[in-house]
């Protein structure tokens, strides 16, 4: 039977789970009330923080889920993810509008990735 890690386990989530060498990320979000672009730039810094606890970095993702509060700031989030992504290294990626968990919340992301 394979192992199971779980990182930050919480009582209602965990913000990693590594199974069979991939890594799950929760969702990832930024500080309530700051703009998309602050936001994104908190959400990136966590996932390369999460995926380092997990033993991968950002040029091991596989797939990224972005689901923003109004797609108007998906031009926005994309300059900021645009400079983060490893050139040569994109994972297969969708981006849609929907109502994230709180009203301050305007971009949240979910990757997953390979352990190195």
């Amino acid at each position: 039977m394979s192992t199971i890690t779980r990182i930050e386990c919480g009582k209602r989530m965990s913000e990693a789970v590594i199974h069979d060498g991939t890594i799950y990320l929760a969702g990832q979000v930024g500080t309530p009330g700051d703009g998309v672009t602050d936001q994104t730039r908190t959400i990136l810094a966590n996932i390369d923080r999460l995926l380092a606890a997990a033993g991968s970095d950002k040029t091991r993702i596989l797939s990224a889920q972005i689901w923003l509060a109004e797609i108007a700031d998906f031009a926005a989030m994309n300059a900021v993810w645009d400079t983060w992504v490893p050139a040569g290294n994109c994972p297969a990626r969708a981006t849609g509008e929907s109502r994230l968990a709180a009203p301050g919340y305007r971009v949240e992301i979910i990757v997953v990735a390979a352990q190195a």
